[in-house]
């Protein structure tokens, strides 16, 4: 039977996430309140700030960032794009 949480960013109850994303109470946090679906759009979202901020992943620094856009994303107003950044058109 499927992991079922109410995503907090969706606001209804979807499929949950295999297992905690890190090792940690955020962590945790996430995997009782993320669905896939939204943690796919975060993996994206992350990928596109790694890109535009030209982020180094390994560093505290960055580490420390991608967090609070995290939490921000999905607990908070969504997060804000990059000043610079254009949407790719397809």
């Amino acid at each position: 039977m499927a992991h079922m949480v109410f995503c907090s960013k969706y606001k209804q109850e979807l499929e949950g996430l295999d297992e905690p994303p890190f090792d940690s109470d955020f962590g945790n946090k996430v995997y009782n309140t993320v669905s896939k679906k939204a943690w796919g759009e975060w993996i994206e979202r992350q990928k596109m700030l790694l890109n535009e901020y030209r982020l180094q992943p390994w560093t505290p620094q960055a580490q420390e960032f991608l967090v609070e856009q995290m939490n921000e994303f999905f607990y908070g107003s969504g997060g804000e794009l990059p000043k610079e950044y254009v949407a790719p058109t397809a």
